[in-house]
């Protein structure tokens, strides 16, 4: 297989949201887009034309979700990851990730009930739980010289009879870490011991440059107590397709789920998203490594040319690098604003993970190399 990741792709006036959204969310018309959490890379061939295949049908009716798409989550999951410890019946399908959480959020718990998130985190885990009337909790990540862990000794003082469930992002974004067994272990532990649902968004889980563990690597007798939500989106450059699913063992768990999918209309993903999940997940193997490859030689790319009042931790997972400004004396709001105006980029605001984000912001490399070397010299002229 052969595949360009130097192909500039033109993705103005494409409707979007990391270009044409520009001036909706930054107020510009014109920046480098660093943000938005999709590759400027071209979907995979395979996937296109697969794609394609759904025309020759000539009517776009309704889909139905047949064995074989099941089979190639099955089959990715036990070739990529040595995970065979769930079945068809154990699978879920609606229309991404944070809608299934969303939906996870207010199948297993009641209104006023505590959730517990991890931070500086994804910002949709703020809205999905406040947005479903639950009390957000925080047990903030300890950062020790941007190098992220779990404080367990804090979450278990936050943790009430009223506390449902806890969100685990993992690998972490925006903070890039592939968190290792025995962290996992722990927390399980921890939640297991004082029945507490988690859910695992893992939709990362392939972008990863170290080993990975997911919560099915671990002890089937946590499985009761464990919801994983995964989608190839982030992986193939998929996002616009708008498909994902949930695995669970445990019945209960997963009857009351499917109530509320129903109730919310979100069983099933469209004709598309349906067809990429098999096309990824059957083909995308070669694919994946080679992508994985070109990403790292974009961290090299950022370690050699990037200034030194510019800081980060290389990320152990995903093409989101967590940019420390802290030895830039300026005000959080002012580097945003010479990021966007002077330097001519949009990244991230790091304030929208957690107030942990303060003078940090959120770099994305997923990009040709040629274009990465330009914006930094951008960013190097203004900050240098």
């Amino acid at each position: 297989m052969n595949y360009n990741f130097d192909e500039k792709i033109d993705r103005k006036n494409t409707d979007c949201v990391k270009y044409d959204g520009l001036k909706k969310f930054f107020n510009v018309d014109d920046a480098k887009p660093l943000w938005v959490a999709d590759m400027d890379f071209k979907t995979p061939d395979f996937i296109l034309e697969d794609l394609k295949k759904c025309f020759d049908k000539q009517i776009l009716g309704y889909p139905i979700i047949t064995d074989r798409i099941y089979e190639s989550i099955i089959y990715w999951y036990k070739k990529r990851h040595n995970i065979n410890s769930f079945s068809k019946d154990d699978i879920q399908f609606t229309t991404g990730v944070v809608t299934a959480l969303s939906a996870c959020i207010e199948a297993l718990s009641n209104e006023e009930d505590e959730v517990i998130i991890q931070t500086p985190v994804y910002f949709p885990f703020y809205s999905v739980v406040k947005d479903n009337n639950r009390k957000l909790i925080l047990n903030p990540l300890t950062n020790e010289n941007d190098y992220y862990t779990m404080d367990f000794e804090n979450l278990k003082s936050k943790i009430s009879k009223k506390t449902k469930l806890l969100i685990l992002c993992s690998p972490h974004n925006p903070v890039g870490r592939v968190w290792s067994k025995e962290e996992l272990e722990e927390l399980m532990q921890i939640c297991y011991e004082n029945n507490i649902i988690i859910i695992s968004d893992e939709i990362h889980s392939d972008l990863v440059f170290k080993k990975f563990t997911s919560i099915l690597h671990l002890d089937e007798k946590y499985f009761d107590n464990i919801v994983l939500l995964n989608s190839p989106s982030k992986t193939f450059n998929l996002a616009g397709l708008k498909s994902s699913y949930i695995i669970t063992k445990n019945n209960k768990i997963r009857a009351s789920i499917e109530k509320i999918l129903i109730k919310r209309h979100i069983t099933t993903p469209n004709i598309f998203g349906i067809e990429s999940i098999a096309s990824s997940y059957n083909k995308g193997e070669q694919w994946l490594d080679m992508l994985l490859k070109y990403i790292k030689n974009n961290l090299e790319i950022l370690n050699n040319n990037l200034n030194d009042n510019i800081t980060f931790k290389e990320p152990e997972a995903t093409y989101l690098i967590w940019l420390n400004f802290k030895k830039i004396e300026d005000t959080h709001k002012n580097i945003f604003q010479r990021l966007l105006h002077n330097s001519g980029l949009a990244l991230n605001d790091g304030i929208t993970f957690g107030e942990e984000g303060n003078k940090y912001f959120r770099l994305n490399i997923s990009l040709p190399n040629k274009e990465l070397k330009e914006a930094l010299i951008e960013l190097n002229n203004e900050f240098s």
